[in-house]
């Protein structure tokens, strides 16, 4: 079988930092100035599931749980969450969100919503699928050679 060229990785990494460049600009036009972009991915996943613990909060953002432990200090400095001891076990932490916190939710979905536009422009309802199919199987193969 003939080798091909690929750039798939490359192309990752570079959408991954345009993104991130263009949500904070974003985020900044609606008035969101409560937290940064990888601070709402934090928000984003506590909003879908508030209570969690670390594990399970880095396990759904991706994060590592060193990365993870000080941007939730940073969160709760700022009043966006809180740390609260698990009924069941004492010394697992369960992060909360603040009354605050939920109150961001809907400004943050508009963003979110208006980067969805940016990024899927010019694709068709089956393109997006097959395109998150595709991104699924990387993130399977990735994920096993992780683990």
């Amino acid at each position: 079988m003939e080798t091909i060229n690929t750039n798939g990785g490359f192309l990752i990494s570079k959408i991954k930092q345009i993104q991130g460049r263009v949500f904070e600009r974003l985020l900044a036009e609606h008035g969101i100035s409560e937290f940064n972009g990888a601070q709402g991915r934090i928000l984003f996943v506590l909003w879908e599931q508030d209570g969690i613990t670390i594990s399970e909060l880095a396990a759904k953002t991706g994060l590592a749980k060193t990365t993870l432990t000080s941007m939730l200090d940073r969160l709760e400095e700022m009043g966006h969450i809180k740390r609260i001891s698990a009924p069941h076990d004492r010394r697992a932490m369960k992060i909360v969100l603040t009354n605050e916190a939920r109150g961001l939710k809907n400004r943050y979905d508009a963003v979110s919503a208006e980067m969805n536009e940016i990024f899927y422009g010019g694709f068709s309802d089956e393109e997006i699928l097959a395109f998150e199919e595709y991104l699924g199987k990387v993130l399977k193969n990735l994920l096993e050679k992780e683990n």
